[in-house]
């Protein structure tokens, strides 16, 4: 399973990064592997809500059966990660936006202490 725990502004270029970095993951990996995404370092959230369904858009393209949990604890956080969840429905890739890491952990069939932030 892949983790990232973006911090500071997350904003459309981040979110571009990030992207980049998991399919650039995906072509090297020998298989599929989860993701889960920590948004609670964040303290600023600037994105357009048009590059949110652009993202969706191309990560619907990806072939492998996969989940990625995000982890928000945040209104606006957790409501950009529900967006998402709601644009993947139907993809290969089951996106899920969570406000409690043990359900993440469940859903992700992994042990709560490899989602902690201190555990990075």
């Amino acid at each position: 399973m892949e983790g990232r725990a973006p911090r500071g502004l997350f904003d459309d270029d981040l979110a571009d990064k990030i992207v980049e970095l998991i399919a650039s993951e995906e072509r090297i990996e020998q298989g599929p592997f989860h993701r889960y995404a920590d948004f609670s370092r964040l303290t600023h959230i600037r994105l357009k809500i048009g590059h949110v369904f652009d993202v969706a858009k191309r990560r619907r393209a990806v072939t492998e059966a996969v989940k990625s949990a995000f982890f928000a604890d945040t209104i606006v956080g957790f409501g950009i990660a529900r967006m998402y969840e709601s644009l993947m429905e139907g993809a290969t890739i089951q996106a899920r936006a969570f406000r409690e890491r043990a359900a993440a952990a469940e859903w992700l069939s992994v042990p709560l202490e490899i989602l902690q932030p201190d555990a990075r």
